[in-house]
């Protein structure tokens, strides 16, 4: 009898604006409905699976989120044909480099805070792991940034691997693992832009995999993270037709939280300036646009393959990124913006154009991959596993979050209301998202919602004993909130340079002339 097998694609990003659909001819619509467990119980085989992951994805910053203002057929197509996941979350970090927290969440499947009671991340299991020890064949290309031991550890083999944090994109440090865990064949990859490169090395698999075994293929995008250097006709396409800036735009942040300077805080100055917000907006747009052309040419593969109706999509990225959003440039704090991105599943059996509101965090990949391939859990994660909500079996798997960033910000989100709370200051923000879904309006400071806050307080720290967060919520002797963004910390001279920037943005977006470049401390992991 013929194996079937699925294939389930998590997508961190784009899908060619002429890519042609992928439902195999035959599929019929009840099946297109039916629920992924039934679809299950009819093969013999078990899922191939491709995980496709965005850097840097703002939740809103693709077509099917509702903004007209970027373009991204490819994967607003593939959300017209799965699950639309609309409130999925990192759930917060324990570096700056917040990348690198989201990568390991995802891998063991553990919120950070218990990742980190429990010893850190070498002490946990990765899901690729479990799927290989299943039969799965592993295979990686793009970024990894969790440390080359791990790396050998996660994947039986992979191409164009790379092992930092960021790059310039158009010149990408690479590796290769072989099958014997040696990492072999480094070089300088600069004959091919970044997406385009892991785009290729993801191509290259699917047309040259194995029918006999299942395979999971993790294509890690170092895209739309900056180096904000699409080429000119990706960023000139919204220099021409600009989007707007966020409605929750600022020029200045309203207090410290902990985070103002660093490295991402300092790709534009302060007070940041309209028209430089929106020229970075465009090259970011055009980043996300690129990367969605690059990731049509991986479904097209996909559909000319042997594996093309029996294939699931999921598409993710490792959070979002603030742009400007309440005057702040980076991912290092709580706001929405910031700790969303998008989450597609598309495949056999799961409903058509269905848009979730349901909670979800990035890490609940690490369960349903296993579900998915036929692997047992194991006992101890926190994630969980999503397809019983998209089979209609559950409304949700939880029903809050909590995101909590090193020992600066904690926030705890029921749906309606998010409550921040920055213990070195002991300062509490409150918002109904109902009516100000972009955190601009707090209401911490009126008494009327003194019971709200001290519910989601309380919240916060079930929260807390659930993930083995010992952070307490106040302190005796609090920092000042207040910012004199007049004073030297803010200044041009203080601004940090990375070793990344292409020259044409430095002149562009850094004061003419300025010749040093910081390399910033712990760059390997930004």
């Amino acid at each position: 009898m013929k194996k079937i097998f699925f294939v389930f694609v998590v997508f961190a990003f784009a899908f060619s604006s002429h890519a042609k659909d992928l439902k195999h001819e035959s599929q019929t619509k009840s099946e297109e409905g039916n629920p992924l467990s039934s679809s299950l119980s009819k093969k013999k085989g078990r899922p191939n699976i491709i995980f496709l992951f965005a850097d840097d994805q703002r939740e809103d910053a693709i077509g099917a989120s509702g903004n007209p203002y970027i373009s991204t057929p490819n994967l607003d197509k593939l959300a017209s044909e799965g699950c639309y996941f609309r409130n999925n979350y990192c759930a917060g970090s324990y570096t700056g480099a917040v990348c690198v927290a989201s990568r390991a969440m995802l891998m063991t499947g553990m919120h950070w805070t218990h990742m980190k009671s429990e010893g850190g991340m070498n002490n946990c299991t990765f899901f690729p792991e479990l799927l290989a020890d299943k039969g799965y064949q592993t295979f990686i290309t793009g970024k990894w940034h969790n440390k080359s031991e791990t790396l050998k550890r996660a994947f039986q083999s992979g191409k164009s691997v790379f092992l930092g944090g960021m790059n310039k994109h158009t010149e990408v440090q690479v590796c290769d693992l072989t099958t014997d865990d040696q990492l072999v064949n480094e070089r300088m990859e600069s004959t091919s832009f970044s997406t385009e490169l892991f785009a290729n090395e993801a191509i290259n698999y699917i047309n040259n995999a194995s029918q006999k075994d299942p395979f999971f293929l993790y294509v890690a995008f170092s895209s739309p993270h900056d180096p904000r250097n699409p080429s000119e006709e990706y960023r000139n396409m919204y220099y021409e037709n600009r989007p707007p800036l966020p409605e929750n735009f600022r020029t200045l942040h309203p207090f410290d939280n902990g985070f103002l300077q660093g490295r991402d805080e300092s790709l534009a100055p302060w007070p940041r300036p309209r028209a430089m917000i929106s020229d970075q907006l465009c090259e970011y747009y055009g980043l996300v646009t690129y990367l969605d052309k690059q990731v049509g040419r991986i479904l097209d593969a996909l559909k000319n393959s042997p594996f093309a109706d029996n294939t699931y999509v999921i598409y993710t990225a490792d959070q979002g990124l603030a742009l400007g959003s309440h005057g702040l440039m980076g991912k290092q704090n709580v706001y929405e913006q910031s700790m969303k991105s998008p989450l597609i599943v598309w495949g056999p059996g799961v409903p058509h154009g269905k848009r979730i509101s349901s909670f979800t965090y990035i890490f609940d990949l690490y369960a349903t991959c296993c579900n998915v391939a036929n692997v047992d859990i194991p006992e101890g994660v926190d994630s969980k596993d999503l397809s019983p909500i998209w089979n209609d079996e559950k409304p949700s798997v939880r029903e809050s979050v909590f995101l909590p960033f090193q020992g600066l910000m904690r926030t705890v989100n029921d749906g309606r209301w998010k409550l921040h709370i920055y213990p070195p200051r002991n300062y509490t923000l409150l918002f109904d998202l109902e009516s100000d879904p972009n955190e601009t309006t707090n209401l911490a400071t009126d008494p009327y919602y003194k019971d709200t806050i001290e519910r989601l307080t309380n919240l916060m720290k079930d929260w807390q004993g659930k993930v083995g967060d010992k952070q307490p919520l106040s302190v005796e002797d609090p920092l000042p909130v207040e910012v004199d963004y007049h004073s030297g910390r803010f200044s041009e001279e203080n601004r940090i340079l990375d070793v990344w920037q292409p020259q044409w943005i430095i002149d562009k977006y850094w004061e003419k002339g300025k010749s040093h470049i910081q390399k910033v401390p712990g760059h390997e992991k930004k």
